[in-house]
């Protein structure tokens, strides 16, 4: 068993020395411009790689069946685009989180979140896999409401190290998914602490709802546990802006406590309607439904 598993490490070693080069790369490079660079290499990868032009344009297709192929091309070398940068920023989330003059911030759900901090009470963000998503905890730690995030283990261990340690500079607690994970997230929320989660991706033993007008797969954590312990559940989106550097976070309205389906539909079209509004922002390389 051993030479095995040392030829999966070396394997794995192999698959993650070009991302590493990548970043060594970057890092060398002023800000603006490794974002650049990033951008172009992901707009090369997602028009041009089958695999990835497939998926963009299978969730395209569901969920928006009247564009034309022109519109489905540019929205996918955008998305291309957009991912890079944004995995680029968070892979060195150590320089992003100095990066404060480029986000701006607005709107009720803030002050929901200030409150909520001063009364020493958890409060739960949802958001997406859009535009700059971990600039919403970068802003909340700049104003002392550091929020701890949810994340899914990956199998390569060396691209697994780096991941962890880079999200880690946006706020603790990071916990994996799974139950011990769920267990360290509600301890924090009910000791006052905030977690932000983004719920866009299918969910195998969730609810099926409406998303983007298909039905989907949806977890309904989010709202199970506001309802549970009382706790405000406020989305926020992180919006780039056409210069592609700057940041606008939008914090919303916060969900009603209704009841647990009420509350996860009302998640989702608050998603689908910034989908529906910056399709190009969203990650659509996720496999969202359950076709194919």
């Amino acid at each position: 068993k051993m030479p095995q598993y040392k030829k999966s490490y070396i394997y794995r070693a192999v698959e993650f020395a070009p991302i590493w080069v990548v970043l060594a790369i970057g890092r060398i490079l002023p800000f603006r411009l490794r974002g650049k660079m990033f951008a172009l290499i992901g707009g090369i990868i997602v028009t041009y790689f089958p695999k990835a032009r497939k998926r963009v344009h299978k969730g395209l297709s569901i969920a928006f069946p009247d564009l034309s192929e022109k519109e489905i091309y540019l929205i996918t070398k955008k998305v291309g685009e957009n991912t890079a940068l944004t995995l680029s920023e968070l892979l060195m989330n150590d320089d992003y989180k100095k990066r404060k003059e480029l986000i701006k911030a607005e709107g009720i759900g803030f002050d929901i979140l200030k409150d909520a901090k001063i009364n020493g009470k958890g409060a739960i963000i949802v958001s997406a896999h859009f535009g700059q998503w971990e600039a919403i905890r970068h802003h909340l730690a700049a104003n002392n409401m550091e929020t701890g995030a949810v994340y899914r283990k990956n199998n390569n261990p060396w691209y697994e190290r780096l991941f962890l340690r880079s999200i880690k500079h946006g706020g603790l607690p990071v916990v994996a998914r799974g139950s011990s994970g769920n267990i360290a997230m509600i301890r924090h929320l009910k000791k006052g602490g905030f977690f932000a989660l983004l719920v866009d991706q299918k969910y195998n033993s969730g609810e099926q709802l409406d998303f983007l007008g298909q039905d989907a797969k949806t977890t309904t954590a989010p709202a199970e546990m506001a309802l549970r312990y009382n706790l405000p559940l406020v989305p926020v989106f992180a919006i780039r802006q056409p210069n592609r550097q700057d940041i606008i976070l939008k914090y919303e309205e916060p969900i009603a406590h209704t009841d647990v389906i009420t509350m996860t539909n009302q998640i989702n079209d608050r998603i689908s309607s910034r989908i529906k509004t910056n399709p190009e922002q969203w990650y659509w390389l996720h496999n969202r439904w359950n076709e194919g």
